[in-house]
């Protein structure tokens, strides 16, 4: 398990969050609780990703020096915004799999994963977690 850093940013329909580390890597909520829920989905997608990619993940930044220059600049009271540690499963090798399913099941699967921005296997992958993380 790693621990990255994430400023939470106020803004005028609820709050926004960006990795220091991912430059890239936000999302937004309308409430707080919200935005710590869809915070570690993203970071999660995000991860999963750049390790899909064959890209080592950067070690995660000090949360004291989490503000990079770039967003202090951009961000009007920005030295106010919380910064929290979000946390993400350390992934481990990818490994290719071959499953079977039903051929409408898999049409079903490919548009779903298309309308949300996943490709098949983060998907499933993102399923599976959620199935998971749900005690079931």
């Amino acid at each position: 398990m790693r621990f990255y850093p994430a400023v939470i940013v106020p803004n005028g329909e609820g709050f926004g969050v960006v990795f220091p580390d991912f430059p890239g890597c936000v999302t937004v909520g309308t409430t707080e609780q919200e935005v710590a829920v869809n915070a570690a989905e993203a970071l999660a997608l995000h991860v999963e990703g750049v390790t899909e990619d064959g890209e080592a993940l950067p070690a995660p930044s000090r949360l004291l020096d989490a503000l990079p220059e770039w967003l202090t600049e951009d961000v009007e009271g920005l030295e106010r915004a919380p910064c929290v540690l979000v946390p993400v499963e350390s992934p481990e090798r990818v490994v290719r799999v071959n499953i079977t399913m039903d051929e409408g099941l898999l049409r079903r699967l490919d548009s779903a994963a298309e309308r949300g921005g996943f490709t098949r296997s983060g998907f499933l992958a993102q399923a599976v977690r959620e199935k998971l993380a749900g005690g079931e």
